[in-house]
């Protein structure tokens, strides 16, 4: 009976795959199309060596960027851009339009009803959701649920795509992948063949590994990617209020091209954060604790959430801020297939 119906799902899962396919199209165009507009071979090589596959991320690049390129002058930079403007429309559209552009945004189950909810019905694509709290809150236990949810039919609350996963503290486990995969049907051997994993060591392989995204991204369909967390090679990597500056430039760089690949590409940017002590909480304030990374972060960060331990293995999600959602909080609880509603 379980064989017939993951041979089910497996088949579903397919039929869903070529369904999106013609969606997928819709949403970037790629950098080849350049050519048969009449820009040079050798240049849309060079663009693709920069890591810029699609025509909409080449419009996401400014003037200086592209010039940056080895072997393309002002005159070719400004050339590219005309060519492209033409394929992409970057231009104004109607609320109507935007609105009908909402419609290709996937939600992905959490694995917790209760938090979908609290979500609106999951972690959205072509946004950047932030997990911010103490250790041992939960925020890479819902990473590793996402790497298996991500990957169900969009009809079972899936994203129906691959996972991209960047590791800056080795919290990464692939076996517990495999528990959470059987509680979903899934077979875990699969599940993890379709996720992509990266240990970055410093803040600048960090960025490398985003730029290198954009290659598998424009030729395969993924639907999340993981960072885990965005924070900490920065609080490694630069000391002290002389460097903070530079720091924070750097991170402002990196925070606006998770932005980019999320709207892009359509994934969906889940990244986990530290959280800092504030002396000026306040007495009144039980627990002064605030998010790393500042306004910047504060502001690159689409959905925030912040999450706290409660009784035994429950855990508490509250929104922190959120263009879309109300100010609200639900318990969910940990277990050995990962994120699920809590039990009284």
């Amino acid at each position: 009976m379980i064989a017939t119906l993951k041979a089910e799902e497996a088949s579903q899962l397919q039929l869903v795959e070529r369904e999106d396919i013609d969606d997928e199209e819709d949403l970037f165009e790629s950098i080849d199309k350049l050519i048969s507009a009449g820009i040079n071979a050798g240049d849309v090589k060079k663009l693709q060596d920069a890591g810029i596959y699609t025509c909409n991320g080449l419009m996401m690049h400014t003037k200086k960027n592209l010039t940056g390129i080895k072997g393309l002058s002002e005159a070719k930079v400004d050339k590219i851009r005309e060519a492209a403007e033409k394929i992409v429309n970057f231009g104004y559209i109607t609320g109507s339009d935007a609105l009908l552009r909402r419609k290709s945004v996937i939600r992905i189950t959490t694995g917790s009803q209760s938090l979908d909810e609290l979500l609106g019905g999951g972690i959205e694509t072509s946004a950047i959701t932030e997990a911010f709290g103490e250790f041992r809150s939960g925020k890479t236990q819902l990473a590793h649920t996402l790497c298996v949810s991500t990957q169900l039919p969009t009809n079972m609350r899936g994203g129906n795509g691959k996972v991209a996963y960047i590791d800056t503290e080795g919290t990464f486990r692939p076996d517990r992948i495999i528990p959470i995969a059987e509680r979903f049907g899934m077979d875990p051997a699969a599940v993890l063949d379709n996720i992509v994993y990266a240990r970055a060591y410093t803040y600048e392989h960090q960025y490398n590994l985003l730029l290198g995204l954009a290659a598998k991204m424009s030729g395969e369909q993924f639907r999340l990617l993981i960072v885990d967390s965005v924070i900490a090679l920065f609080r490694v990597d630069f000391t002290g209020r002389g460097e903070l500056a530079e720091r924070q430039q750097k991170l402002a760089q990196m925070l606006s091209r998770l932005t980019k690949i999320a709207e892009e590409f359509n994934v969906a940017v889940y990244m986990t954060n530290q959280v800092i002590a504030d002396p000026g909480g306040g007495v009144f304030i039980s627990d002064p604790k605030k998010p790393a990374g500042g306004h910047v972060l504060a502001h690159a960060a689409t959905i925030r959430l912040m999450f706290r331990k409660g009784k035994g293995e429950q855990r508490v999600c509250k929104v922190f801020d959120a263009p879309n959602l109300p100010e609200a909080e639900h318990v969910f609880q940990i277990t050995p297939g990962g994120i699920a509603d809590a039990k009284d």
